[in-house]
């Protein structure tokens, strides 16, 4: 396999008294979905978070396309290429899908009007349509207010702005949570469609049967630290379980 676009080593962090990583490692390759599964408390909501730049690790490296890198904050994972989906959504319900997919990130309107702010709202919805008609993103309309939504639209939008956005990779913590079962497929082809585009996608997520249904490897964090590494198609719901408890370690496999 090639060299891995994202490698954290020995990461530690620390909270007061509380270690949640222990020298927890970790590996993403472009262009495949990487499952980051473990037990409630296992550290994978750390790790993402010192991986997107939301947390500093204690110590230990990050290297990112080979050589080695600090992040800061979001703003420099952002820099980099890095989004993230978190379970929340982050979404403003309040806002179209188009609003969403740009907030943050509007586009003004050309000359003196742009510079008094004024939003060019025609060109963000037509590229909005175009990107979520790449990424196979159904929607009832782009005009109503993205709450009035379906679990599974209002997911879709945030993978979305997410992928638009990343130039490399996306973390998705637990992008099908609470989602009925067309709603959590349609998510699922967007994930891939997403790697189908050379992305490196990281999903974090509790749901053993859908991370073998999508993912090409899984790696299995448990207290704090990875202790197993899985081929998708080569592992079994058991197998993973028992990583993730420690009945099995990966020498038994």
């Amino acid at each position: 396999m090639s060299e891995p676009l994202l490698a954290a080593r020995e990461l530690v962090k620390h909270y007061g008294g509380v270690e949640a990583l222990r020298g927890a490692s970790f590996t993403a390759h472009a262009g495949e979905v990487v499952a980051l599964v473990g037990d409630n408390g296992a550290g994978k909501s750390t790790l993402v978070k010192c991986l997107s730049g939301a947390e500093t690790p204690d110590s230990g490296t990050i290297a990112f396309d080979g050589a080695e890198v600090t992040l800061p904050s979001p703003t420099a994972a952002r820099a980099l290429g890095i989004e993230t989906v978190y379970q929340d959504l982050a979404v403003a319900p309040d806002l179209d899908p188009a609003a969403n997919l740009f907030l943050g990130r509007e586009i003004r309107r050309r000359g003196l009007l742009g510079a008094l702010g004024v939003l060019d709202r025609a060109e963000m919805r037509r590229r909005a349509a175009e990107s979520f008609a790449d990424l196979g993103v159904s929607l009832q309309s782009l005009d109503v207010p993205i709450g009035s939504l379906s679990g599974g639209q209002r997911q879709s939008v945030a993978v979305a702005r997410s992928v638009v956005w990343a130039s490399r990779l996306v973390f998705m913590d637990e992008p099908t949570a609470a989602l009925g079962v067309v709603q959590r497929e349609r998510v699922l082809d967007v994930v891939r469609r997403v790697r189908d585009r050379g992305l490196a996608v990281v999903l974090i997520s509790h749901n053993m049967p859908e991370v073998l249904a999508v993912a090409d490897r899984v790696e299995v964090l448990r207290l704090g630290r990875r202790v197993a590494r899985f081929t998708a198609a080569d592992t079994t719901v058991e197998e993973l379980v028992g990583a993730m408890t420690g009945a099995l370690t990966q020498e038994e496999r």
